[in-house]
């Protein structure tokens, strides 16, 4: 194939998991911009249990996605976890739809949503299975790929959906779309995913659900996962601080919000490709570094700005420097738990959900402290820290075996 598509996106396993997470991330894209909408305005739902809801989600997906990925590991084959955890998604977009109350809401939050959002980590495990046997460089490419499929998602369909309910007096339909997206999803799984032969594989994957959590909070991991969560910690910031600040600080209006977001989505799906090429070059540390000290300046600057010209400027380091954040760590991740792709795929969920937490206590004391502006930039010494103990933990590391190999 040509450079611009290398020869790995040719795996038949690879190539249908970048669709099938494509659809994937389209559910989440035609529903998330909105979610607080239906919630809260159309539901009835308080601002409190709507924050709850949000954290406990997060949390059972964050058991869910390692119980669900030991598991897949065991049997040595993913696409019977994949099946199971997309029919939630179908129910769980499906009821909130055809039965709309805030009980039901609370109810899909709770188990199905959490559930179906463990697939993104098993679509990424089962891409990673596919890996074995390639190149370091090749397998970062395909993380890569697959990664930018999520984002290429958000490039038009929260707007896209915006547009076609805009005349609609409910956004519940959104959720009509989202569980149809999951059934395309499922299709995908189903008839376009080849099946694997797990005898092998889970032969040597033998760890209890118990032993599974251990080794996920181990001080081994859990420390590279703090690095991480605290690097991706400022994507959540961004998410809080630029609507507020584009409607504020900058003098801009919700309009440019949307604008200013479809920008850097689609930035973000031009240098996800482009990031795995430097780091194939230079390490996946180097790359890491050098965008997450892009997106601390974009932040900084984020911070300064007084006019929405400033925010369209900005756009630029912004994509630039989000791309290495929401793709680099993936395989950073995997790489934790090398031998054991469900496992390694699922500490992808534990981020999340550890990098959200961050970035809401930042955003609180950031805002206590002084105003959103200021916030963005406490964002900004956020992320730099995160890189910093990353390098500290490579250091000690390459020490160790220094020393070992004496």
């Amino acid at each position: 194939m040509s450079r611009l598509f290398p020869d790995v996106f040719r795996n038949p396993a690879i190539r249908a998991s970048m669709i099938a997470i494509f659809t994937f991330g389209m559910a989440g894209a035609m529903t998330a911009p909105y979610r607080s909408i239906v919630g809260i305005r159309e539901l009835g739902l308080s601002d409190g249990l709507y924050s709850f809801l949000a954290f406990a989600s997060a949390a059972v997906n964050v058991v869910i996605s390692v119980l669900l990925g030991n598991l897949a590991d065991r049997l040595g084959e993913y696409r019977s976890a994949m099946i199971g955890a997309c029919l939630f998604g179908i129910v769980g977009y499906g009821m909130i739809y055809a039965f709309p109350s805030a009980a039901i809401f609370a109810v899909s939050a709770l188990l199905p949503m959490p559930i179906y959002g463990a697939l993104n980590s098993l679509l990424f495990a089962n891409a990673r299975a596919a890996m074995q046997g390639m190149s370091r460089n090749d397998v970062v490419t395909a993380n890569s790929g697959v990664r930018a499929m999520i984002s290429l998602s958000w490039v038009l369909i929260p707007g896209v959906t915006g547009l076609v309910l805009s005349g609609a007096s409910s956004m519940l339909p959104a959720y009509l779309f989202a569980s149809l997206s999951c059934v395309f999803c499922q299709g995908i799984i189903l008839f376009a995913l080849p099946k694997r032969v797990g005898t092998e594989m889970a032969a040597v994957h033998h760890l209890t659900y118990l032993g599974a959590l251990r080794q996920v909070v181990s001080p081994r991991i859990s420390a590279h996962i703090a690095g991480v969560a605290l690097i991706t910690s400022t994507l959540h910031l961004n998410d809080a601080l630029l609507p507020l600040i584009a409607t504020g600080a900058a003098h801009g209006r919700l309009s440019d919000v949307g604008i200013l977001v479809g920008i850097v989505a689609l930035l973000e799906v031009v240098f996800i490709i482009v990031w795995s090429r430097i780091a194939r070059k230079t390490g996946q540390m180097t790359a890491l570094a050098a965008g997450t000290v892009i997106y601390a300046l974009f932040l900084a600057l984020l911070g300064f700005a007084s006019a929405p010209w400033h925010l369209y400027a900005l756009t630029v380091l912004a994509g630039i420097g989000a791309a290495a954040i929401i793709s680099i760590p993936i395989t950073y991740l995997q790489d934790l738990i090398a031998d054991r792709p469900g496992l390694g795929s699922a500490l992808i969920s534990v981020n999340i959900f550890a990098s959200a937490g961050i970035g809401a206590l930042v955003f609180a004391a950031g805002t206590w402290i002084t105003g959103y502006s200021g916030t963005a930039i406490l964002s900004a010494v956020t992320g730099l820290s995160g890189i910093t103990l990353l390098g500290l933990l490579h250091r000690r590391k390459a020490h160790r075996a220094e020393v070992a190999g004496k």
